[in-house]
């Protein structure tokens, strides 16, 4: 399956590695808040949630690759959405923005 991409805020990943699981939506928000968790099918999509979201931000990035299988996305408005949090097992490669 072609993974799918997430931005995330480095101490965001950090944290979910202790944890195990990733539950941030989008900054500032999470999944609880959402309900579901924002992801991007290319670096296109990924470009352009950090120019709207995350342009200001100044702490580290980083772009997480996604498998998808088995995981329940949904694609809606042109972007995939996690719903329910995204295990650390299901992160294939870590990336710095």
């Amino acid at each position: 399956m072609t993974p799918i991409h997430h931005l995330a805020l480095q101490t965001d990943w950090e944290h979910a590695q202790k944890a195990g699981e990733y539950r941030i939506s989008t900054l500032g928000h999470t999944l609880e808040e959402t309900g579901f968790i924002h992801c991007s099918r290319d670096l296109a999509q990924l470009r352009g949630v950090h120019t709207t979201f995350y342009a200001h931000v100044t702490e580290p990035l980083l772009i997480l690759d996604i498998d998808p299988t088995g995981l329940d996305i949904r694609l809606e408005n042109g972007f995939p959405h996690l719903y329910g949090p995204l295990p650390i097992t299901a992160v294939t490669a870590v990336h710095p923005w």
